[in-house]
């Protein structure tokens, strides 16, 4: 009876260390930086202020002048829309209608808008409030403008959209 008092007792033992070490981590891990950071900027964001090269161009934008920022978690590649409708845009804009951006070097303040379009490719430089219902865009801007009228685009740009 005592060897099978002690059989029993070292495979009770083997199981228990078993079991204790087949207890694995999380098996949902944290989300990435940009996963989290896509999932607070995807949404729609309208228009609160404007300004270029410190001058208030609020006024030049429609109210209803939107930025749509959409995604997949995992992928690197998101899309934009900006406006949306034609009768939501400004006369000029240092905005395309729509694109592709990705995050910069560091996702929780950069992004790299229409990387794949040279002469459109432009690093922004964004920040979130605490509370995720203000964004603010900042960049600087030369080049054409959408639609092509270079001399009215040309500077500092920085935007601010509330959700």
């Amino acid at each position: 009876m005592k060897i099978t008092l002690k059989a029993l007792a070292s495979v009770l033992a083997i199981v228990s260390v078993l079991v204790i070490s087949s207890c694995g981590g999380d098996s949902n891990p944290e989300p990435s930086i940009e996963d989290q950071q896509l999932a607070k900027l995807s949404a729609t964001w309208t228009i609160s202020d404007v300004t270029l090269d410190g001058v208030n161009k609020k006024s030049d934008y429609p109210t209803t002048f939107q930025l749509l920022i959409s995604g997949t978690a995992g992928a690197t590649s998101f899309g934009y829309t900006a406006g949306p409708l034609p009768a939501n845009r400004p006369a000029y804009s240092p905005w395309p209608a729509s694109g592709t951006w990705a995050f910069g070097a560091n996702p929780e303040t950069q992004i790299v808008r229409d990387e794949a379009k040279p002469a459109d490719k432009k690093d922004l430089t964004y920040a979130l409030s605490a509370d995720g219902t203000k964004l603010t865009i900042s960049f600087d801007f030369s080049g054409t403008g959408y639609p092509a009228r270079t001399s009215n685009v040309t500077g500092a740009w920085v935007f601010t959209f509330t959700k």
